[in-house]
């Protein structure tokens, strides 16, 4: 392995000035992914740029919305006792990363910005309709989540941007949201996981979100099965058609782990499942 300078910046402004010094520097959070990736060979920077110690970073607040500093750590997101009553579904997805050491060290912005398919917050966060804040030393630019991740591994993220924080509106009273995943052993990562937001009257669906994980080249919303709930009385004929629209809208790969067919099997079984269960009151996640 390649050595290479490691700063720890104490500001933005700093990691800016470091950035511009050092222009094939590379911007580490938790570090969980890229150190792996420097290990392999897959990553040869000049310089880690670590933004731990950057307090712009850290913020989590729950006010008019819920802000989450992209350097918060998945613990600090379980742990935050505003977090779990506003938003349960992204506390449930962040349990199911990796092991306690792991939760310590990775942030939520590492997590979002290593730009996996398989990242375990981003359909939690896709279902809540985060926005992702970017910024640089010069501009400042607010999107929805969808549109930062670009492809396996990329984003929208020039070289000099960085994943500030996101940005939530507080789901209302009548919401309830599930994160289910599969994976191969507890700590593994997921073959498949999917996040159901409903808010209902009855048994009349009036908004309905639903993103996936692992089972096309970017984390996604199924728009499609959205737009078929959404307004409508929900019944068990209509779930069954929400399975199926939702297994015709991902594309799986098969890969050492599981195959293409076995992630779009589990998808639609976690639709209907997730569906079934808000509408019966649950709003927990499925461990597996």
């Amino acid at each position: 392995m390649k050595k290479f300078e490691y700063y720890k910046p104490k500001s933005l402004t700093e990691v800016w000035e470091l950035k511009e010094k050092i222009p094939n520097s590379r911007f580490i959070a938790g570090g969980t992914d890229v150190m792996v990736k420097i290990k392999s060979g897959l990553l040869i920077p000049e310089a880690l740029i670590s933004l731990r110690e950057v307090p712009e970073l850290k913020n989590i607040s729950v006010g008019k919305n819920i802000r989450i500093g992209a350097g918060s750590t998945i613990t600090e997101l379980i742990e935050n006792a505003e977090l779990q009553t506003a938003i349960p579904v992204l506390v449930q997805a962040a349990r199911r990363i990796g092991s306690l050491q792991i939760r310590n060290v990775a942030t939520v912005g590492g997590n979002l910005g290593n730009c996996s398919p398989c990242a375990d917050t981003a359909p939690a966060l896709l279902v809540l309709e985060a926005r992702a804040v970017v910024r640089s030393d010069k501009n400042t630019r607010e999107m929805p989540l969808q549109d930062f991740f670009t492809g396996p591994g990329t984003s929208c993220l020039s070289a000099k941007e960085i994943l500030v924080e996101l940005i939530i509106d507080i789901p209302s009273p009548q919401t309830k949201a599930i994160s289910m995943k599969k994976g191969r052993v507890q700590m593994d990562l997921a073959l498949a996981s999917v996040a159901v937001l409903m808010e209902t009257d009855g048994n009349f669906c009036k908004k309905i979100r639903v993103a996936a994980g692992s089972v096309a080249p970017v984390p996604l919303r199924l728009i499609e099965v959205e737009k078929f709930l959404e307004n409508t009385e929900i019944t068990e004929e209509k779930i069954k058609e929400a399975q199926r629209i939702a297994m015709e809208s991902v594309s799986p790969i098969s890969d050492v782990r599981t195959t293409a067919d076995y992630r779009r099997h589990l998808v639609g079984v976690y639709v209907k499942n997730s569906i079934q269960s808000l509408m019966n009151g649950g709003r927990h996640e499925k461990r597996n």
